[in-house]
């Protein structure tokens, strides 16, 4: 789960990355930016982009001079599809202190020793899923695997009807939707199917809440509904947050993964372990982060890699450029599993660090061990490749497999 910090907005990613071919491979226009122009001012969208590691590493831990709070730009634009989180004060569009407060009342549910309280629980959802397809010789990796197991993993953490599962997952579709083109009718269209899924969000959850007011449930909106840290507002927000940023973006960590590892022809040195798959997780996230972008605003005049940044103005913070940044990675635009250190920024970094990366990486951790244990041979069709709407990973990824007689164990 990524919780993408960003500018409300409906817009178009920059021009050089905006056909099918540069939205699937962005990597070469990032690096011309590095070398060239590492800061760069786009007029027309308005933002300054920022490109090397260093310069994107400073301004997420600067909150002092850039802020995450989309209150003070509300008209700016996104790129890539992070903008759309729920219209509400939540962690990630707060400052400290009260991020905080927003965080601080589930920042324990999230830490390593809980997060393998759930490994059972994720374990359980996978295996159905599996079994699901065990009769299956070609089925659509998205669709039938990388789509529903999270969110029916984050469903249940949130302790949501499983009959709701569907609806959730098509407002979560909708709030991360990009307009198909830069006609005003089409943002204005887009941004009002997602303000009617806020809605539509925001009442279920609203009534939610409610109903388990002075519940002993462990799940989150029992936990949310009975803390007294938040108002019902920030809690409906919480919720909201959770659910969105708890599938899009593992749905894409575990697309990307397996994009990556049949690319380079890896998936068998996986399956035996002469590659460590929590390693081939890790250099994923680096190679193909499942959130290219986030967004802040200066607070404050500043200069950054000498370029002058007035007060006001949007920084775009190219998170898939910084993480090739030859300068930090040795190599970096070869996907490398054996990488160590890794020292990627895909979660982010300072404050703002993802809420939930230990979960994402455990949920592809088991994911891609159980996924390749139960199949002996799994390919992928990468010819005809279509880039996601939303965020950075594919519509669809075809594969043909084949089930394991002896699962290794």
């Amino acid at each position: 789960m990524q919780s993408p910090d960003s500018v409300v907005g409906v817009g178009q990613p920059p021009e050089a990355i905006r056909s099918r071919e540069g939205q699937l491979s962005p990597f070469e226009w990032y690096a011309e930016m590095r070398r060239e122009s590492p800061v760069h001012l786009d007029e027309q969208r308005e933002t300054w982009d920022v490109f090397r590691y260093e310069d994107v590493n400073h301004v997420l831990k600067d909150h002092d001079a850039f802020t995450a709070n989309r209150s003070r730009n509300d008209e700016t634009s996104s790129s890539t599809g992070e903008d759309a989180m729920p219209m509400r004060k939540t962690m990630i569009t707060t400052d400290p202190p009260e991020h905080d407060r927003l965080r601080g009342f589930v920042d324990e549910r999230f830490q390593p020793g809980a997060i393998r309280d759930y490994q059972p629980q994720v374990e359980e959802v996978l295996k159905d899923l599996l079994d699901n397809l065990k009769g299956e010789e070609r089925f659509d990796f998205v669709d039938e695997f990388a789509i529903p197991f999270p969110v029916i993993v984050i469903a249940e953490l949130l302790g949501i009807p499983a009959k709701r599962r569907e609806q959730f997952k098509a407002w979560s579709d909708t709030l991360v939707a990009r307009p198909e083109d830069g006609t005003q009718e089409e943002m204005k269209r887009v941004q009002r199917e997602r303000q009617q899924a806020q809605q539509e969000m925001g009442r279920y959850f609203a009534t939610l809440l409610e109903e388990r007011r002075g519940g002993d449930g462990d799940d989150f909106v029992t936990l949310a509904a009975n803390t007294e840290k938040l108002s019902r507002g920030e809690q409906v927000g919480f919720c909201m947050l959770l659910l969105l940023a708890g599938n899009i973006t593992t749905t894409n960590l575990l697309t990307n993964a397996i994009w990556s590892v049949e690319e380079q022809g890896m998936m068998d040195e996986i399956r035996t372990r002469e590659i460590d798959h929590k390693r081939a997780i890790e250099e994923t996230l680096r190679y193909r982060s499942p959130i290219q972008s986030l967004k802040r605003i200066a607070i404050e005049d500043v200069e950054l890699n000498g370029q002058q940044i007035q007060a006001g103005d949007v920084v775009t913070l190219w998170l898939g450029a910084a993480n090739r940044d030859p300068e930090i990675f040795d190599e970096p635009e070869e996907f490398r599993p054996e990488r160590h250190p890794n020292r990627h920024i895909a979660f982010g970094t300072g404050v703002h660090f993802c809420l939930g990366a230990h979960l994402a990486r455990m949920e592809a951790d088991v994911a891609l061990k159980q996924l390749l244990e139960r199949f002996e041979r799994v390919e992928t069709d990468l010819s005809n490749l279509r880039p996601l709407n939303a965020l950075y990973g594919l519509e669809s990824l075809p594969c043909e497999a084949s089930r394991n007689a002896n699962p290794v164990e």
